[in-house]
């Protein structure tokens, strides 16, 4: 079964962040399991359930939450913004960078969970020029292959330079394909990011490591081969370069195994120890 698992885990993978095509994806899977039925419980465990429930709520009496619409790099962006109503001296501001998927209910959960950590806490929603995050996470994946790229983060650069501006100081925490923006969001806006959070994002060429002025803490699955292949050799040109980089491979779990609405990739102990590195690390870099 852990063979059956690991391989199904592998077949969804390429599904999500490759080809696309559900029904590559569910005549693989039909192989793998035996029948229909049985590969679409396999498909349904692998996904993330909008019916997940979250570890906070929106209507929690601590918290600020608000959905606004700005313009930044002369686009639309859409913000979900959470922050305590009586807010913490000195706390910094953190952009919660979403999957290929959008920005769904799992990210705002997260963006909660690091306001009610003393951060003031913004999630864009890079599909807002695309007329916003859609309900079929299908189509967002599509959307965001189709999304321009350098405009996003000329967008991230412009939101970090507003905040910046009242003096407060911003990072960043991204989950695959957010973990990956932050890697390219800290060699584009240099020392104006000052901390940068990766979980299992695929990485940039290592010859761009000298680049990096900011902080970096990466959390890479020990299952995840295909993030590995860039993910390493970044690690190790970012350590030979004497950038300030904290790299933990997390052995035997999946790629998204912080994502708890994700059944059968979610791991609780690999998502609290990465979680509580990541408070500590933004508190160290953010707080004044």
């Amino acid at each position: 079964m852990t063979e059956i698992r690991d391989r199904a885990v592998a077949l969804y993978d390429a599904f999500t962040h490759e080809h696309h095509d559900r029904r590559r994806l569910l005549k693989q899977m039909t192989l793998l399991a035996g029948s229909a039925a049985a590969a679409e419980a396999l498909i349904a465990g692998l996904a993330a359930s909008p019916a997940a429930a979250a570890l906070t709520d929106a209507a929690d009496p601590r918290l600020s939450v608000t959905t606004t619409q700005a313009r930044y790099a002369g686009q639309p962006l859409t913000l979900y913004r959470a922050m305590l109503r009586t807010p913490r001296a000195g706390g910094g501001v953190v952009l919660v960078i979403h999957e290929n998927r959008g920005l769904t209910p799992h990210i705002r959960d997260v963006t909660r969970r690091l306001a009610l950590a003393g951060f003031v806490a913004i999630a864009p929603d890079f599909l807002s020029a695309q007329g916003g995050t859609p309900g079929d996470e299908d189509a967002a994946r599509t959307l965001i292959g189709q999304a321009d790229y350098d405009l996003l983060l000329a967008q991230a650069v412009a939101l970090i330079e507003a905040e910046a501006m009242g003096g407060a100081k911003v990072g960043a925490v991204g989950f695959c394909w957010g973990g990956a923006f932050v890697n390219r969001l800290a060699l584009v806006a240099g020392a104006r990011l000052k901390a940068g959070v990766a979980y299992y994002g695929p990485a940039p060429s290592p010859a761009e490591a000298a680049q990096i002025q900011t902080p970096l803490l990466l959390h890479y699955a020990g299952k995840d081969a295909r993030v590995a292949q860039t993910g390493t050799p970044w690690v190790t040109a970012l350590k030979l370069a004497n950038k300030p980089v904290q790299a933990f491979v997390y052995p035997g779990v999946d790629h998204a195994f912080n994502n708890d609405s994700s059944a059968e990739r979610y791991d609780r102990a690999a998502a609290t120890l990465a979680w509580d590195r990541t408070l500590a690390f933004l508190h160290a870099r953010l707080d004044r």
